[in-house]
């Protein structure tokens, strides 16, 4: 199963893709926020995309933050566009650890 992985931003949203075992996910673009919908409509199909992952708006404390309820519209918005189904996964601190395996 390949999945879309989604760092959605007001500005710009960074997209990755995994491999065909979802096993790890490689940069793929940068996209301005206004462009992706489209964008995404045919990486999807072009890569045979079955399920798209985004990573949640949270604050350090769990909660939600200021963009959550644009992220969660966002995905509602990809989801009906796209047809395909949509996760959302904690990534607070993800560049942290990633950072600290490659150093």
């Amino acid at each position: 199963m390949k999945y879309i992985g989604i760092d959605y931003g007001t500005k710009k949203v960074g997209i990755s893709i995994s491999d065909d075992e979802a096993s790890f996910a490689f940069p793929k673009d940068i996209i301005p926020t206004n462009l992706v919908i489209e964008y995404l409509k045919n990486v999807i199909q072009t890569e045979n995309i079955e399920a798209i992952v985004i990573g949640e708006s949270l604050a350090s404390n769990g909660q939600d933050n200021d963009l959550a309820e644009t992220v969660a519209l966002f995905g509602s918005s990809i989801k009906e566009k796209a047809g395909k189904p949509v996760f959302f996964v904690r990534e607070d601190f993800s560049s942290v650890e990633a950072h600290r395996y490659l150093t």
